[in-house]
């Protein structure tokens, strides 16, 4: 292995590492909640192994409990999924180099941290390869459906989540990834636009819905403002974060 690719593992697995960090009380939190709306430990963990995504995961199983038509569970769940499909056609050209079947697999793993992270090293001019994706999304993927899992056997014992403060943790690590790309052109407006879009959408429309329109609002607001050409790359700003 030559240094290069040691260097572009041990960056990715890093940055995954961090992730992976972030977003495990979430994950045993999913385990907790699934076996507590009727799934069985099984059923939990193929659940994080095919959908893998958080949000959609818990909306998912609250639906299940609810007994509501299988059409409108697809639906909801494609309401809050959608950024990835805005996602993926943002990284595209960072990844024109891989194979279809190289893409494929390493889209399965996007998520909303890995999608900043590749942004980020494109940003600096880095090449992303496929070695380097899918270490970073393997080294979040691996521990979310361990940690699903021990949810599943071991989740009732947490309680309430907010109690001790953990459902705080996942929103902060996204903060700061947002806050990671505020050296961009129009920052700002967008995410003021977007936030204010999600929050009356929830308002007037509800959730999950309010995730997609936010997205929409702040894309609306990105394409009729003018681009600044002298924008600094995003990695330059949280260089070695997360």
């Amino acid at each position: 292995m030559s240094p290069e690719t040691k260097e572009e593992f041990r960056d990715a697995l890093r940055r995954g590492g961090a992730v992976a960090i972030a977003a495990a009380p979430f994950a045993v939190l999913f385990g907790a909640v699934a076996v507590d709306n009727g799934l069985s430990i099984a059923e939990a963990t193929l659940m994080s192994a095919t959908l893998y995504a958080g949000a959609s995961q818990l909306v998912g199983v609250e639906l299940f409990n609810h007994h509501v038509a299988p059409w409108l569970v697809v639906l909801s769940i494609f309401a809050v999924n959608f950024r990835h499909v805005l996602y993926s056609a943002a990284i595209a050209p960072h990844i024109r180099h891989l194979t279809f079947w190289e893409k494929a697999t390493s889209l399965f793993l996007l998520t909303d941290p890995q999608f900043a992270e590749t942004e980020r090293r494109a940003d600096r001019g880095i090449r992303v390869s496929y070695l380097w994706l899918m270490v970073l999304g393997l080294s979040v993927y691996v521990p979310w459906l361990l940690l699903t899992i021990l949810g599943a056997f071991l989740g009732n014992l947490i309680g309430d989540p907010k109690a001790i403060g953990i459902d705080v943790l996942l929103p902060v690590y996204f903060m700061g990834l947002v806050l990671g790309f505020r050296s961009r052109a129009n920052w700002l407006p967008v995410v003021l636009a977007s936030g204010a879009g999600s929050i009356l959408a929830l308002h007037f429309v509800g959730s999950p819905w309010h995730v997609s329109l936010g997205a929409l609002a702040g894309i609306i607001v990105a394409a009729l403002l003018p681009l600044d050409n002298a924008e600094a790359p995003a990695g330059d700003v949280v260089e070695g974060e997360a």
